[in-house]
């Protein structure tokens, strides 16, 4: 597909055939999911693939030289698992209505609610790039004839110019904790009231009793036996939650072949064994935490793996945030606070596009107000008259 201006658009069936180097200049350093062999580790897996509704339509931007100046990770989809933006009861209403919703465009990291840049462009891209890239888009969904097109947790930027392109807008919400110059956990404890700060340390001390034993290992210090464990944790927690795991063993050897300084994994052990971790992957400012997984019932274990020991490698290691993943008011109480995500969905049936917007517009609305009330009731800070 070609523009007019110099530039050509064209779809990629994979993103083993896209030069890393060319990728990864256009998605730069900061976000690791966003690199090519992160999002290569879930094709060549068999995480995300055609046999499991993940068809890779990657969009990349080449110049008059064919060089790559701008990416889209882009997938055509028979389903909606593995997004974390619901839009099960728009599939619902279309199919009613007797159309049919999937296939669909999903613009997204497979299985990774992160907020990250969706319109990947090199540092030199002109202005218009990113017009291409939205076009190419939305030109690729008319082709394939699907239903809609969704660009989910761009940038807010990103979706501020998606809305100005026709897309409708929607708005979500997750819990991150924000480092404001802590020097230790105990810090950041000075920083909430005195009963929130008396729950968490009485959370830690018990989650640590009957012999639990924490370690948080990354880079060449993550073996094969961390894998193999940590992936019993991921399967049995998938197994139990959503009835499928989304992810593969290979995957997760990948991960550690390719991205192992990128990773920090926080594993419990009780006699000697495994028995729990969380998969947290490194950014340039911020932690992320992605799968938690145990076998049995270990009281707070949850919130000092998952929570409390990211907040520790945060400060140690001088990040600004962590993402603790999607869902989770109870994160509220332990230092992470509301936090708006974004999302944009272009649709192509005009009819079903103003019944969506004018949900939209209702649940935006909605949601600001649910936002501003959790935060004044329910945050752990001190008020400022303490």
């Amino acid at each position: 597909m070609a523009d007019g201006c110099g530039v050509t658009v064209k779809v990629v069936p994979g993103i083993a055939a896209i030069p890393a180097a060319e990728w990864d200049a256009c998605a730069g350093a900061d976000n690791p999911f966003l690199s090519h062999a992160f999002l290569e580790a879930l094709e060549g897996s068999g995480s995300a693939t055609a046999e499991t509704g993940w068809l890779p339509q990657h969009l990349v931007l080449e110049d008059h030289s064919g060089s790559l100046v701008g990416a889209v990770p882009l997938y055509l989809k028979n389903h909606s698992y593995g997004e974390y933006v619901f839009d099960w009861g728009w599939a619902s209403a279309y199919e009613r209505a007797g159309g049919r919703y999937y296939p669909k465009l999903q613009c997204a990291v497979p299985f990774t609610p992160v907020t990250g840049r969706r319109l990947l462009l090199r540092q030199d891209a002109g202005p218009a790039a990113s017009d291409a890239l939205i076009a190419g888009m939305v030109e690729l969904g008319r082709r394939h004839k699907v239903s809609s097109l969704h660009v989910t947790f761009p940038t807010e930027g990103e979706w501020q110019r998606l809305g100005e392109a026709g897309f409708l807008l929607r708005v979500g919400q997750q819990f991150h904790w924000q480092n404001d110059g802590y020097r230790s956990f105990d810090d950041f404890l000075d920083a909430l009231n005195s009963r929130k700060r008396k729950q968490i340390r009485r959370e830690r001390r018990d989650a640590l009793a009957d012999g639990i034993e924490i370690e948080t290992v990354t880079g060449s210090a993550i073996r094969g036996e961390h894998w193999d464990a940590f992936y019993r944790f991921y399967r049995s927690t998938s197994d139990r939650k959503w009835g499928e795991a989304y992810l593969t063993r290979a995957f997760f050897d990948l991960l550690g072949e390719r991205m192992s300084e990128r990773v920090a994994l926080v594993m419990a052990r009780k006699n000697g064994r495994y028995v729990a971790g969380a998969l947290n992957l490194i950014g340039r400012d911020t932690l992320y935490g992605r799968n938690w997984g145990c076998l049995g019932d270990f009281p707070f274990l949850h919130f000092e793996a998952c929570y409390y020991r990211a907040i520790d490698f945060a400060i140690e290691h001088g990040l600004k945030r962590v993402e603790a993943g999607a869902q989770g008011q109870h994160k509220i109480q332990r230092g992470y606070l509301p936090t708006a995500t974004y999302s944009a969905h272009w649709i192509r049936d005009r009819g079903f596009a103003r019944a969506v917007e004018d949900f939209l517009v209702r649940e935006r609305r909605a949601l600001a107000d649910e936002m501003e009330e959790l935060e004044e009731n329910l945050s752990p800070f001190k008020c400022e008259a303490e």
